[in-house]
C-alpha cells in the first residue's frame, strides 16, 4: 500500500523504514531536505514541498503526520486544503484529543477522513514495532489496516490469535471515533508517568539503605535515623534492577530500560534530574477532574516532575523562612552522599 509520511524525526523516519521493509511505498516530506534525501536513499519517494508531497499520493490519498502537537493543527489544515473527499489524514503525534475531535468534525464537512493514532514505541519501534491506539471512521481505519499491521509488533511469540477476535493481540486497536486514539494514548502516558515515578522512588530508597553508615551526627535535625543499625546495606542497584527483570511481578520493558541505564552509568552522572513533561500527564489529570475520577498516583507523578524542574524552589525557601520566623530555626546543611 502507498502511504505518505510527513515529519521524519526519530519516530517518523523509523516508521517509514519499517513500512518499506514490508513492501509499502512511502512518499516522504520534511522541512529538513537532508532528512528527505536520506529516506530517498533508503527507497522512499521524496517530495520537496507540501504540494509535491500531496500530489505524489494516489487516491484515496493517505497522509500520515508525525509532528509536534503545537504545529499539527496548522499543518493538517494546509494538507487538507490540497486534498479531496475520500482522502485520509492521519495524526500519529502526541496531540490533544480535544483537537482531534474538533479537527475531525471540521474535515468531515469537506468529506476528508481524520484518523488519530496514538503511537508508542519510541526509538525502539523500528525493530520492536509500535503499539497503535487508533481513533477514526470505520472505513478509513479499515483502509489503513495493512499499514497498522506492519507498524505494530504483531502477536507474542508462539501465540496464534485470530483477527476475528480483534486486533489488540497484534499490537493495534481501533478504540473508537476520531479522538479516541489520542484519548487512550493520553491516559497511557499518564500511567507511564506513574510507573516511572514508582521505579525511581523505589530505587532511591534502596540507594539510601546505607544511611546508617553515612550518619555523621546524632542530631535528629540533620540525621533523623533513630536506629542506624537497620540501614547498613550497600545495595547494588544495577544488579537489583537486573534480578527484578527475571520472574518479578514488577517486571516490564520499562524496567528492562532502567536496568540498562543503571548498568551503563550506575551513578547516572550524565543526567541532571530535570524531568520534562510533554503535556499528556496534564491532559490526563484534566480528564480525571472533568469526569470526577480520582488519580492520586498520576497527579503525584506529574507534580514531582514540576518539582524537578525547579518549580518548588520558591515554596521550599518560603517554608524555611516561616520556620525561621516562628521558631528561629536555621537551615541545616545537607548531609550524606
Amino acid at each position: 500500500m502507498q502511504i505518505g509520511m510527513m515529519g521524519l524525526g526519530r519516530m517518523g523516519a523509523n516508521m517509514v523504514r519499517r513500512l518499506m521493509r514490508d513492501g509499502h511505498e512511502c512518499v516522504v516530506y520534511d522541512i529538513n531536505s537532508a532528512s528527505v534525501a536520506g529516506m530517498v536513499k533508503d527507497g522512499a519517494v521524496g517530495a520537496a514541498s507540501l504540494e509535491e508531497f500531496v500530489g505524489k499520493l494516489a487516491k484515496p490519498r493517505c497522509a500520515w503526520l508525525m509532528l509536534p502537537a503545537a504545529i499539527t493543527g496548522r499543518i493538517v489544515d494546509q494538507v487538507a486544503a490540497l486534498m479531496e473527499p475520500g482522502d485520509i489524514i492521519i495524526d500519529g503525534g502526541n496531540s490533544y484529543y480535544h483537537d482531534a475531535v474538533d479537527q475531525a468534525a471540521k474535515l468531515a464537512v469537506k468529506g476528508i477522513n481524520f484518523v488519530d493514532v496514538g503511537t508508542s514505541g519510541g526509538v525502539w519501534g523500528l525493530e520492536r514495532g509500535y503499539c497503535l491506539m487508533i481513533g477514526g471512521p470505520d472505513e478509513a481505519v479499515k483502509h489503513l489496516d495493512s499499514v497498522f499491521a506492519t507498524l505494530a509488533p504483531g502477536p507474542d511469540a508462539g501465540a496464534n490469535p485470530s483477527k476475528a477476535d480483534g486486533t489488540a493481540a497484534f499490537g493495534y486497536l481501533h478504540c473508537g471515533p476520531s479522538g479516541a486514539g489520542h484519548f487512550v494514548k493520553m491516559v497511557h502516558n499518564g500511567i507511564e508517568y506513574g510507573v516511572m515515578a514508582a521505579y525511581a522512588e523505589g530505587m532511591n530508597i534502596l540507594k539510601s539503605a546505607n544511611a546508617g553508615k553515612r550518619q555523621r551526627t546524632a542530631d535528629a535535625e540533620t540525621s533523623p535515623l533513630e536506629n542506624p543499625q537497620y540501614y547498613q546495606f550497600d545495595i547494588d542497584l544495577p544488579q537489583v534492577a537486573e534480578v527484578w527483570r527475571h520472574g518479578s511481578v514488577i517486571g516490564s520493558w520499562l524496567l528492562d530500560l532502567t536496568a540498562g541505564a543503571l548498568k551503563s552509568d550506575p551513578a547516572l552522572a550524565q543526567f541532571g534530574g530535570r524531568v520534562s513533561d510533554s503535556g499528556e500527564g496534564r491532559w490526563t489529570l484534566k480528564a480525571a477532574i472533568d469526569t470526577g475520577v480520582p488519580a492520586p498516583v498520576l497527579s503525584s507523578a506529574l507534580f514531582d516532575r514540576f518539582s524537578s524542574q525547579g518549580e518548588s524552589q520558591f515554596a521550599d525557601k518560603l517554608l524555611s523562612a516561616m520556620r525561621y520566623a516562628f521558631g528561629g530555626h536555621v537551615e541545616k546543611p545537607k548531609t550524606g552522599a
